[in-house]
């Protein structure tokens, strides 16, 4: 069973710690390990994830028995769309539904506050980009963003539509 807990600034750890699991297998034979530690120290370190709730950033812990096997956050982008900021699943954990039943409840909120679209970066060389587009995602554009210390990430920007209730 999974079951799912919405994070409040205590939860923030759990959130560093499934971090810290789930990019080095996830991108390391992508990026590199370099870049892996900067996106972590930059993203994750818990001054940057306290910001992020700030900024209305809503996270969600995955827990299946007593360990949290995953997390997404999203937020309002503009208007009447959203973005889904991160999704990561422990690699024990994948292909038990714990992603789906993350993107799930992301897609429940965000048709609840009204949202009509919902996008997401994806590297482009991420098998997680199929996942994506078996949940409805399809690719908008390809973009190139500059992160710092000489750093790129190579992304998908994908989006689905939200039908209403």
């Amino acid at each position: 069973m999974i079951l799912l807990k919405k994070a409040t600034e205590s939860d923030l750890p759990i959130i560093q710690e499934i971090a810290q699991e789930t990019w080095g297998p996830t991108y390391t034979h992508i990026i590199g390990q370099e870049q892996v530690d900067y996106i972590l120290n930059k993203i994750y370190n818990l001054p940057a994830l306290q910001e992020q709730l700030a900024q209305g950033h809503q996270f969600f812990i995955a827990r299946q028995g007593s360990k949290e096997v995953g997390f997404a956050a999203y937020s309002r982008d503009e208007g009447d769309a959203f973005h889904l900021h991160k999704l990561y699943v422990l690699p024990e954990a994948h292909g038990q539904g714990v992603g789906k039943f993350l993107m799930n409840e992301v897609v429940n909120k965000v048709r609840a506050e009204g949202g009509r679209y919902l996008r997401l970066n994806v590297n482009r060389y991420n098998k997680a980009k199929d996942f994506y587009e078996s949940a409805g995602f399809k690719i908008k554009e390809s973009v190139d963003n500059e992160i710092g210390n000489g750093f790129y990430m190579n992304d998908y920007i994908m989006e689905k539509t939200i039908e209403p209730a």
